[in-house]
């Protein structure tokens, strides 16, 4: 409204000077001024309208669109309790609208166990530079058979579909200048938030994620242009995620909930135990470390009854780390060998237990 009301007085002021009509000058500052105010209003108007609207309800059930995409039916929601028991299915879930038009579509798979369990969500592909995590999923689900299964897994594998096409960490956006918005700060996300990723993250987290899953286990590597460890990313004071996350033969765990607008943390607020394993480098399939984390999402599936048979791998020593940030211009190379070294030293320490008390 200070647009407009500077602009009134500037033509007020025009007027007075003009003896039959405004100059070149004085039309051109009015003109732009129109224009600004305008604009400045447009972008006031539609921040409100939404942030003024809510989601509109999820649809009740599993919602198909009508729509195939190399056979695969298409949904816009997902209720796993429609699903044919003892069966896998496969779905193209329909994310946010690209400015054409058409939709980003996420690839979901359902193993569903002939009897009723537990629900768990593997999820994949929320950075687009994160390859290991996708084949570990894929890989855990050739190993399902739901004829013997009890309860339901569900995998989303490709979450942020522009970031992966880019083999990138963050979602290309410029619906508002030249933009690169990492998606895993989003989370719940908002269907009728500004950007497109958040608007993405909310269809996904309320139409597919949320309502189908009693536990979520989501998958990472680290950034392009780092190296790290095999490690879980959890908060252990909660009991349910540390039984979890001890299931892992990994070495390490990060103790630390993390960043505000994480997925594993959206999932921890709707009552759902969450954390986040990380599968070494980016942008490679580390051949290495997938089999670990495959054992260790078995082991998950084993611990709440999902699938039976007895206990694969545990951690070697079983010890992890409470929270402790490093400076943003910390080198790479010596995170890298500090982690390394600590590992190490934690084997040396190694008693063949899990110690009650934390270490730093």
């Amino acid at each position: 409204m200070r647009v407009i009301a500077a602009l009134k007085i500037r033509i007020r002021h025009m007027k007075d000077k003009a003896t039959g009509s405004l100059d070149r000058r004085d039309f051109v500052i009015a003109s732009l001024a129109t224009v600004g105010a305008s604009a400045a209003f447009a972008a006031t108007a539609g921040a409100a309208a939404a942030e003024d609207q809510t989601a509109s309800p999820p649809p009740t059930g599993t919602a198909y669109t009508g729509d195939l995409i190399g056979g695969k039916k298409v949904i816009s929601a997902l209720d796993v309790g429609d699903l044919d028991p003892g069966k896998k299915h496969a779905f193209y879930f329909q994310g946010v609208q690209m400015p054409t038009g058409q939709h980003w579509y996420v690839s979901v798979m359902v193993a569903k166990g002939a009897k009723p369990g537990k629900r768990i969500a593997l999820v994949s592909g929320v950075h687009g530079d994160e390859i290991s995590p996708v084949r570990t999923i894929q890989t855990v689900m050739d190993r399902l058979d739901p004829a013997e299964m009890s309860g339901v897994v569900l995998a989303v594998l490709d979450v942020s579909r522009p970031a992966l096409e880019g083999m990138a960490r963050r979602w290309p956006n410029s619906g508002r200048g030249i933009d690169l918005i990492d998606i895993n700060r989003e989370w719940p996300g908002n269907e009728n938030g500004a950007s497109a990723p958040s608007r993405h993250a909310g269809l996904l987290f309320n139409r597919l994620l949320k309502a189908n899953a009693d536990y979520a286990i989501d998958f990472h590597t680290s950034a392009t242009g780092m190296d790290m460890a095999a490690f879980h990313l959890a908060r252990m004071d909660l009991p349910e995620v540390r039984d979890m996350a001890l299931l892992f033969p990994i070495d390490q765990i990060f103790d630390s909930p993390g960043y505000p607008g994480l997925l594993a943390n959206a999932f921890i607020d709707a009552g759902i135990p969450a954390f986040t394993p990380e599968i070494g480098a980016p942008r490679i399939l580390d051949l290495s470390m997938i089999p670990l984390f495959v054992e260790g999402t078995m082991n998950v599936l084993k611990h709440h009854g999902i699938i039976g048979g007895p206990m694969g791998r545990r951690p070697r020593y079983g010890r992890f780390r409470r929270e402790q940030r490093a400076p943003r211009s910390c080198d790479p190379r010596r995170v890298r060998r500090a982690s390394r070294r600590a590992e190490r030293q934690g084997r040396d320490r190694a008693e063949g237990r899990h110690p009650a008390e934390y270490i730093r």
